[in-house]
């Protein structure tokens, strides 16, 4: 048994000392970790003493221009003063058409006359430059006001008209502007019944006086005169009258947002519509189309 047991210690003592690299494969990992890892080393310790301070990647906020930027004043960075007394810079016709007139004249929604269709402009273009005018500034039927865009100088209107009309073979002559006097403004060449339209701004500013909640037929009134020329169709994504899936979503944010959408304007739709109607006017039309989509 002695025997035995001295075997077994001679045994242990030789495990105990025995490398623990036992194939070829592990001398070859030992050797080259021994080269790699203390080269690895080396380019780290090198990189961080000589490399300068670096931002994150893609930031160059704190870059001396970036800083320069954002320090210098305004007049470095370039503005235009725009004089509010100088007269105002009428628009060609061609830019007041692709700028409004095209929502409804560039596809002939709601049967107004398409752009450069010349049988649907001919009946109309034999009622004169004079008549073909002053119903662009007032509106008829199912045209706003001005194209729906009030802020438009009647030239401006008279230019569109003239432009639209001989793509549809009429040979209207340009309308232009007359100088105006010290203190006065450009008077246009404009039909003379006209200035029936300086009225409206007055019959407004009547109507604001009025209740805050108008009869129903007061907002189908303005319905019929401005609203329906893109409600009626859905022109430029407008909810169509009576259209319960277009409008449900609207009439879910409630009727305040609704209102002050249609007075102030948005996206497309001018403010109001582009009539010259009170607000307690346009709040009626908006109530007006509204029930009828519920």
């Amino acid at each position: 048994m002695s025997d035995l047991s001295n075997q077994n210690e001679d045994s242990n003592k030789h495990n105990d000392h025995q490398s623990p690299i036992k194939t070829p494969k592990q001398l070859v990992i030992a050797v080259l970790a021994a080269f790699i890892v203390p080269i690895i080393c080396i380019i780290l310790l090198v990189q961080y003493v000589t490399n300068d301070k670096k931002m994150g990647a893609g930031s160059n906020g704190d870059t001396p221009e970036a800083v320069a930027a954002r320090i210098s004043p305004v007049a470095d960075q370039g503005f235009t003063l725009i004089d509010v007394s100088a007269p105002k810079q009428l628009q060609s016709g061609s830019a007041v058409y692709a700028a409004f007139c095209i929502a409804c004249h560039g596809t002939g929604v709601a049967g107004s006359p398409k752009f450069g269709d010349t049988a649907a402009w001919s009946p109309r273009i034999a009622q004169g430059y004079d008549t073909l005018l002053l119903n662009a500034i007032q509106g008829i039927r199912g045209m706003p006001a001005k194209g729906g865009n009030p802020a438009l100088d009647d030239v401006e209107v008279a230019r569109a008209v003239v432009y639209m009309a001989n793509k549809g073979g009429a040979s209207f002559k340009e309308p232009v502007a007359k100088a105006a006097a010290p203190g006065a403004a450009a008077e246009a060449t404009v039909p003379t019944a006209a200035p029936a339209v300086a009225a409206a701004p007055v019959a407004a500013a009547t109507a604001v006086a009025a209740p805050a909640k108008l009869a129903a037929d007061a907002g189908k009134k303005l319905y019929e005169s401005a609203c329906i020329a893109c409600h009626g169709a859905g022109v430029l994504g407008a909810p169509k009258f009576g259209d319960k899936v277009a409008w449900a979503p609207r009439i879910k944010q409630g009727p305040a947002l609704l209102y002050q959408n249609a007075i102030a304007g948005i996206r497309m739709m001018p403010p109001k519509g582009g009539s010259a109607a009170s607000e307690d006017e346009v709040k009626a039309a908006v109530d007006y189309m509204t029930a009828a989509a519920k």
